[in-house]
C-alpha cells in the first residue's frame, strides 16, 4: 500500500501516470494489432470489426462501473487506515464481477446479430462484425476479473503489477494475431475470427497472471472466501458510485452508434475510415487518460483523510498536465494526421476519411482532457453523478442536431465532426462548473495540517 496523503502532488501524479500510461498503451495495442491485420482483409472487415468494437463500450461501461466503485471506496478506506474494510470491498467486487461476466455472455450472444444488422453498411460488414464478436465475447467477459484486481491495486497506490501483466498479454496477442488472423506458420488463416480469438486468449492469460500475483505476492488486499457471501449494502454503495461512471461509457456507445448509423449510407469505405480514425484517436487520448486515472486514487485517499487542500491541488495539477499534453497532440494532428492513418490502409478514400476526421476532431482534444480530469476527480470524491450529467449533456446537444444534419441535401460527414467539436467544448465548460460546485459542497471540513 502507498500513502498518497503526503508528499509533492505533481510527482505523485507522474509516478502513477507513467506506468498507467504504459499499461494502457499496451492494452490499446490489442486493438491496433488486430486492426492492422484485419485491414489487410478488406474494407468490409475493417468496418465490421470497428462497428462490433463499439460493443466493447458497453463492456467498458460495466467494468468502469465496477472499477470506479472499487477505487473510490477502497482508496477512501485506505486513507482512513481501514484495511479490513478495503479487503471486504475487494472480495465483494470479485463476486460482482462474476455476475457481470455471465450477464455479458448471455446478452452478447443473444443480441450480436440484431446489432450488426442495424449498423452494418452491407452483408459482408454484418458477417465480419458478428464473427469477430462471437470469438471475442469470452475475452470481454474476462475483463471484469481483470478490472476488479487492477482497480484494487490502483486504489492502494500500486500500479506496476497491472502494467507488467498487460505488457505480457499484449506480447502474447501480438504473437497470436498474425498466426490466427493471417495464418502465419499454420497456413490456416481465420480472418476476423482469429482477431477475436487472439484477444480472448490474451485476456485469459492476463487474468491468470494477476490472480497468481494476488495469491503469491499481494499482502494488503487478499482473497478471503469468508468475505464472498453477497453483501448487498456494499454492492449498492459500489453501484451508486460506479453506475454513473458506467453510464458515461454507455452514452459514448450511443454517440458512436448514432455516427455509424448516420454514415452507413456513405458505404463501407466511410465506415472503415471513421473506424480507423476513432481507434487512432482513442490511442492519442492515452496520456491524458493516464493522468486522469492517477488522479482518482490520490483524490480518494486525501478525501478519506480529510485533506481538502490536497484534493483541490490534485485537480489543479492534473488539469494543467492534461492541458499541456493534449495541446501538443492537437498540434501533431493538425500538421500530419495522414501519418497516423496510412499504416492501416492503402486506399486513398479510406485514408482521406480518417485524415479529415482526425484533423477536425483534434480541435476538441484539450477540452476532452479537462473532461477526463473532472471525471476522475468525481470518482475520487465518491460521487460520479456529475460525470454522468456532463456526458448526458453532450448526447443531448449532439444527437438531435446530428440527425437533423444527416437529413439535409448538403450534408457531408465533416459536418458531424465539427458538431462534435462544439458539443465537447460545451461539455468541458459544464464539467468545470460541476467540479467547482462539488468542491463547495463536499470539501467543507477543516483543513488538517501535515504531520
Amino acid at each position: 500500500m502507498r500513502d498518497l496523503t503526503q508528499g509533492f502532488i505533481p510527482r505523485q501524479i507522474v509516478a502513477m501516470a507513467v506506468p498507467i500510461f504504459a499499461g494502457m498503451l499496451l492494452q490499446t495495442l490489442y486493438y491496433i494489432v488486430d486492426l492492422y491485420f484485419v485491414s489487410r482483409i478488406g474494407n468490409a472487415a475493417i468496418a465490421g470489426v470497428s462497428a462490433a468494437g463499439n460493443i466493447m463500450l458497453i463492456v467498458f461501461a460495466l467494468t468502469q462501473m465496477l472499477g470506479v466503485g472499487i477505487v473510490a471506496l477502497m482508496s477512501q478506506a485506505v486513507g482512513r487506515k481501514d484495511a479490513e474494510g478495503a479487503n471486504l470491498i475487494f472480495n465483494q467486487s470479485l463476486v460482482l464481477s462474476l455476475l457481470c461476466a455471465l450477464l455479458i455472455l448471455v446478452m452478447g450472444y443473444a443480441g450480436t446479430t440484431a446489432y450488426m444488422e442495424k449498423l452494418g453498411a452491407n452483408a459482408a460488414t454484418v458477417m465480419a462484425g458478428r464473427t469477430y464478436l462471437y470469438w471475442f465475447l469470452p475475452g470481454l467477459a474476462l475483463q471484469f476479473a481483470l478490472v476488479a484486481m487492477g482497480s484494487a491495486l490502483r486504489a492502494t497506490g500500486i500500479v506496476q503489477p497491472t502494467m507488467i501483466v498487460q505488457g505480457l498479454t499484449v506480447m502474447l496477442n501480438i504473437v497470436l494475431a498474425p498466426v490466427l488472423i493471417a495464418g502465419w506458420g499454420s497456413g490456416h488463416p481465420l480472418g476476423v475470427a482469429g482477431a477475436g480469438l487472439a484477444s480472448t486468449i490474451a485476456v485469459a492469460f492476463g487474468v491468470l497472471l494477476l490472480a497468481m500475483y494476488f495469491f503469491k505476492l499481494e499482502k494488503y488486499v487478499q482473497l478471503h472466501p469468508s468475505m464472498w457471501a453477497p453483501r448487498l449494502t456494499i454492492w449498492l454503495r459500489m453501484l451508486n458510485i460506479g453506475l454513473p461512471a458506467g453510464g458515461e461509457f454507455a452514452l459514448m456507445f450511443a454517440y458512436l452508434a448514432v455516427i455509424f448509423w448516420i454514415i452507413r449510407d456513405f458505404g463501407a469505405t466511410a465506415q472503415a475510415g471513421f473506424g480507423i480514425g476513432s481507434r487512432v484517436m482513442q490511442s492519442i487520448f492515452l496520456p491524458a487518460m493516464a493522468v486522469a486515472f492517477a488522479t482518482a486514487p490520490i483524490v480518494g485517499q486525501n478525501f478519506g483523510a480529510r485533506r481538502p487542500d490536497r484534493v483541490r491541488a490534485t485537480f489543479r495539477s492534473a488539469a494543467l498536465m492534461t492541458f499541456c499534453v493534449m495541446l501538443l497532440l492537437t498540434l501533431l494532428c493538425q500538421s500530419r494526421s495522414d501519418w497516423l492513418i496510412q499504416p492501416f490502409s492503402s486506399e486513398p478514400q479510406v485514408v482521406a476519411v480518417g485524415t479529415e476526421f482526425l484533423s477536425i476532431i483534434s480541435l476538441n482534444f484539450v477540452a476532452s482532457g479537462i473532461i477526463f480530469t473532472a471525471s476522475s476527480t468525481f470518482q475520487g470524491l465518491g460521487n460520479t453523478w456529475p460525470s454522468l450529467a456532463s456526458s448526458a449533456s453532450r448526447l443531448v446537444t449532439f444527437v438531435g442536431p446530428a440527425i437533423w444534419l444527416s437529413r439535409q441535401p448538403w450534408f457531408q460527414m465533416h459536418h458531424l465532426w465539427y458538431l462534435s467539436v462544439a458539443t465537447v467544448s460545451v461539455q468541458a465548460l459544464f464539467s468545470l462548473f460541476l467540479v467547482r460546485r462539488e468542491f463547495l459542497r463536499r470539501l467543507g471540513f477543516p483543513v488538517l495540517q501535515a504531520a
